[in-house]
């Protein structure tokens, strides 16, 4: 079974999708690596991308094509600056060339060498694409990946290497992770953390996790201190700074520590926090929409609901104390994610928006649960109830855009990760009818069951059913 660590699952990119836009630009600076270990690159006088499945179904409106681009031409999507997205990609349109691993520059027509295949479908995954580099004496070079969910991609035959970690607890259901953590009498963070120095040093793990948390915390504050509309054609109007706006009054602030000083000074009803919740969550994501710097969490559809919840945690819940309950959110969390995408899926294109909101709401509240007091139990008892409460959902973006109701779902996912979290710490998990176990494999059955036009192609639901008179942006 695939060894997955937490740093796999919150990985650091650009919108508006992790599956689609992630994913084929990791796809494209591997193809470049391996044209460089096959001393084919120096010999490269042109290349061609095929988009397959749900990548072609929906990849102009997720930036499949701007992500495989930008990857062609040697950017990279944790450091390029967010500003420099559209306007190295109009540059490669107007000049019709591209600098190939940011070293050669080649010609090239985005219109005409990446090609979307709607009607083709690649056996392995519903997410797939060939990369094709034509050689100066003829010969060609030619790869097969699948961005498979969350930024992870696999090429075609290759064998899993993670699967050859040797880890000092190796979990692949919630039962493993369970007897873990009661033979050793430990916290679901404290197991987790010991498998992570299998891979790095116990200081780096923090600082990764930190630095993590920073560029959530960026995120949600650039989104609600950004308005306007949304790009793409949807016309959809910016919420999270009007929110923003009125619920903090005239108070004044600097910065983002000073933002949330100001939050948390606030009135603290029921209704202000839900408020709050659901503009930390539409910040996120509507930054996520217009091509910003987010984390998967697990994947960019989602990226708005676990630092939602986690800012709900820091805010307003006396629990929280610092840096140590922000690391020890994100690694009980990411074990979650881990299950989920070892025993199901986190692919929309797979399984639908249950593979998205549906686990990143189960990871939040599995992680709040612990973070508030509960037993190792009753993290996994919260993490059942909320992705029990996703089954089935589907995945119907209108016009192929990570907005309508992409958006929305985020704030609906973190609400329910907070009450999934408060019926749990009521409960006794030894009472529970479902274990965590159980929802994952039921959800891997829903997932094969549903119809393939409610996993990511806009071909049902709402995106049929609403038209909104799309133009091109």
């Amino acid at each position: 079974m695939e060894r997955i660590s937490v740093f796999d699952i919150f990985k650091v990119g650009i919108g508006p999708s992790s599956s689609h836009t992630m994913g084929p630009w990791r796809a494209a600076q591997r193809f470049l690596r391996e044209l460089g270990r096959d001393g084919n690159f120096d010999h490269v006088v042109s290349v061609q991308v095929d988009l397959y499945g749900s990548l072609a179904k929906t990849g102009a409106g997720h930036g499949t094509d701007l992500a495989v681009i930008l990857g062609l031409n040697g950017d990279d999507p944790v450091t390029i600056p967010v500003e420099a997205v559209q306007t190295t990609l109009e540059h490669i349109r107007k000049s019709k060339t591209i600098k190939l691993g940011g070293q050669k520059e080649l010609p090239f027509d985005p219109e005409q060498d990446v090609i979307f295949l709607y009607h083709d479908i690649l056996p392995y995954h519903a997410n797939g694409l060939v990369f094709r580099a034509f050689l100066r004496n003829g010969a060609g070079f030619s790869q097969t990946y699948y961005s498979v969910g969350g930024g992870f991609v696999e090429k075609e035959g290759e064998q899993n290497m993670a699967a050859n970690v040797t880890l000092p607890f190796p979990i692949d259901r919630g039962a493993d992770l369970a007897r873990w953590c009661n033979q050793e009498q430990k916290t679901i963070a404290e197991i987790v953390f010991q498998n992570e120095r299998t891979w790095r040093f116990p200081e780096d793990i923090s600082k990764g996790l930190l630095d993590i948390w920073t560029v959530m915390r960026h995120c949600v504050y650039k989104g609600c201190h950004t308005d306007g509309v949304l790009p793409g054609g949807l016309e959809v109007t910016r919420r999270a700074h009007a929110m923003n706006i009125k619920l903090l009054g005239d108070r004044l602030y600097n910065n983002v520590d000073e933002w949330m000083d100001q939050i948390r000074q606030c009135d603290c009803s029921f209704q202000f926090i839900l408020k709050w919740v659901s503009c930390f969550a539409l910040a996120v994501n509507e930054e996520n929409a217009a091509f910003g710097r987010v984390v998967t969490a697990p994947t960019n559809g989602a990226a708005g609901v676990i630092p939602a919840v986690m800012m709900y945690y820091a805010c307003f819940c006396p629990e929280f104390t610092g840096d140590d309950d922000i690391i020890r959110f994100m690694l009980t969390a990411g074990e979650f994610g881990s299950l989920f995408k070892k025993g199901a899926t986190i692919s929309a294109a797979m399984g639908g928006c249950q593979a998205e909101i549906g686990v990143s709401s189960a990871m939040a509240a599995g992680a709040l649960t612990a973070c508030l007091g509960g037993s190792v139990g009753q993290a996994m008892m919260a993490a059942e109830i909320a992705m029990e409460h996703h089954l089935g959902m589907t995945c119907d973006p209108i016009g192929g855009l990570v907005q309508v109701p992409c958006i929305e779902r985020n704030t609906m996912g973190a609400i329910k990760a907070i009450t999934a979290a408060q019926i749990a710490l009521e409960s006794d998990p030894t009472k529970a009818k479902v274990s965590l176990d159980a929802v994952i494999k039921t959800m891997k059955e829903t997932a094969e069951d549903m119809n393939h036009k409610y996993k990511e192609t806009a071909d049902g639901g709402l995106a049929v059913q609403v038209t909104l008179g799309l133009v091109e942006c």
